[in-house]
């Protein structure tokens, strides 16, 4: 549990170093100043200078930071960020997000080479490659261990005399066995491509904690199919497209329902850092495809939250640069700092919100589930 944990969290990080390396190498590109580079936050634990960047290593591990040369503005020097043009400019703080999205066209590239099997809720993505509903535990001394039921095998329907079932969800197992708890059953299953029949009978009363069978179930997709070396690149890009595309209408669906009183919608989740950090390790337990989709999906997800028009994001920082070809001056560096300070702290103490309210709630049942 606490390696899953390190691995999640971690793996966040690098999401971070990769976000600020997008606006390194493009301000390198075009011949700007880079202070420093920096992983984590200060107070620094070393640093190394290499030509005119200082490179450090810093105690509060919760990112990454660039600095540029005269991007507060007010510094007339020919390698000042602020003397550039404005498209290259605007290129340098689009950098990180574009960035975001490399990172997942390769995450995705990756996992269609390897394939990716994810485990989806009954309501979920009924039309989207193979989904199986597969036996993931089996309870000592449970009327599955007496039958021969094992973990791994592919339930595919129920039989009972004259009344049979398709098993596509969860759901239609433990109804099917719910009506006929106490009545001979046949389960039909895959076992590694082979289909069996195995004969059982639900208990009425089963022992608490254990259903009338004693198996745990998991309903999975293969979202995403493996394809030969040469394809996976066209199918990372694409995906990244449909990735995006469903976040910025799941986003949308968020803001229109808060707009109208309605709240968050039904299976949007609020989480923070720390709940990120957790969905994460869950992901891992699933196996790397599913981790890698999930790590994929975020890099998607946090792109598209950085272009919000809020100062303290990029997208604020792209207004101000707007502003400035409009207006053609620039926002007062004062103004620019107080603005971009106050909604910094406004994400924090929305970030501190979500924490105590939803991801604390999630670390605890995470570390009961591994005790």
């Amino acid at each position: 549990m606490i390696l899953t944990l390190f691995i999640a969290f971690f793996s966040l990080i690098a999401l971070m170093i990769i976000h600020e390396f997008g606006h390194f190498i493009i301000a390198k590109k075009f011949g700007v100043q880079v202070e420093e580079f920096g992983i984590g936050y200060p107070p620094r634990i070393f640093g190394k200078k290499f030509g005119q960047t200082l490179y450090s290593v810093n105690m509060i591990p919760l990112g990454a930071f660039v600095k540029i040369y005269g991007e507060e503005g007010g510094v007339d020097d020919l390698k000042s960020f602020s003397n550039l043009a404005m498209w290259k400019r605007m290129l340098i703080v689009l950098g990180g997000v574009i960035a975001f999205w490399i990172a997942a066209i390769i995450i995705f590239s990756v996992l269609f080479g390897i394939g990716a099997t994810v485990p989806i809720g009954d309501q979920d993505i009924e039309g989207a490659g193979k989904i199986n509903v597969i036996i993931t535990t089996i309870q000592k001394d449970s009327p599955a261990e007496v039958a021969g039921l094992k973990a791994g095998d592919i339930v595919l329907g129920l039989k009972n005399g004259g009344m049979n079932v398709v098993v596509n969800k969860v759901s239609d197992f433990q109804n099917f066995i719910k009506s006929y708890a106490g009545a001979p059953v046949t389960i039909l299953i895959n076992r590694q491509g082979q289909s069996l029949g195995i004969d059982i009978i639900p208990r009425i009363s089963p022992p608490v904690g254990q259903g009338a069978v004693g198996v745990g179930l998991e309903r999975i997709a293969n979202i995403i199919e493996k394809v030969p070396w040469y394809q996976a690149p066209i199918k990372g890009i694409a995906f990244t497209w449909e990735v995006t595309i469903k976040s910025l209408q799941g986003i949308g669906d968020v803001i229109s329902n808060l707009f109208h009183g309605k709240g968050v919608p039904s299976g949007a989740e609020l989480a923070g850092p720390i709940g990120i950090t957790i969905f994460l390790a869950n992901a891992a337990s699933y196996g790397p495809g599913f981790f890698l989709y999930f790590i994929g999906s975020i890099s998607v997800l946090v792109a598209i939250f950085n272009l919000f028009p809020i100062p303290a994001l990029d997208g604020g920082k792209l207004v101000f640069l707007m502003i400035e070809k409009i207006m053609k001056k620039p926002v007062p560096v004062k103004w620019e700092q107080i603005i971009t300070v106050i909604f910094f702290c406004l994400l924090i103490a929305m970030s501190l919100f979500v924490t105590v309210r939803f991801d604390i709630p999630r670390v605890i049942d995470f570390w009961k589930a591994g005790l």
